[in-house]
C-alpha cells in the first residue's frame, strides 16, 4: 500500500481525525489535503486534490469524509481514474472493493460514529478486488 491520501470538509473533519488514529495505529502512511479545522468550506476544495493525487499514483488508496459522504463522493466521481464508494457499514466497504475496485472510501461524518468507522475501514483494507466480470464493467465507467 501506498500513502493513504485523505480530505474532508467541516463536517468530516472530527472523523478524519479518528482515521488518522487509526491509520498510525495500522502503520500506513498518510497525506492530509485537508481541511483543516471545523471552519465552515466546500468539500470540492479537498476532494480535488486527493482525486489527482489516486489518479497520479502518489497516494493509494484515498479516504474521503462529509456530513452526508454525498457531495465529496460526486466531486471525486467527476475524476476519470477515481471510483469513490460511499460506504455507511461494512458490507458495503467490501463490496465497493470487491466488486468495483474502489479507490477511495468515502465515509457520512455526520452518520457514523468511530466504532462503525473502524469497522468500516478494516473492511475496505481486508477485501480484494474480485475482477472477472466485474473487470469489463469497470473498464465501461470512464467517460471516453
Amino acid at each position: 500500500m501506498k500513502t493513504v491520501g485523505l480530505a474532508s470538509d467541516h463536517a468530516g473533519y472530527a472523523l478524519k481525525q479518528f482515521v488518522k488514529e487509526y491509520l498510525a495505529e495500522k502503520g500506513y502512511a498518510y497525506k492530509d489535503f485537508g481541511t483543516n479545522s471545523e471552519a465552515s468550506c466546500d468539500y470540492a476544495d479537498y476532494a480535488h486534490p486527493l482525486a489527482q493525487a489516486v489518479e497520479d499514483g502518489e497516494c493509494y488508496p484515498g479516504i474521503a469524509i462529509c456530513g452526508s459522504g454525498e457531495g465529496i463522493s460526486m466531486t471525486l466521481n467527476k475524476h476519470q481514474g477515481i471510483r469513490a464508494g460511499l460506504s455507511w457499514i461494512p458490507e458495503i466497504a467490501h463490496l465497493c472493493r470487491q466488486h468495483n475496485d474502489a479507490n477511495v472510501l468515502v465515509m457520512p461524518g455526520r452518520f457514523i460514529d468511530t466504532d462503525m468507522a473502524r469497522k468500516i475501514m478494516d473492511e475496505f483494507f481486508s477485501t480484494d478486488f474480485e475482477g472477472g466480470r466485474h473487470q469489463r464493467r469497470i473498464d465501461k465507467m470512464p467517460v471516453k
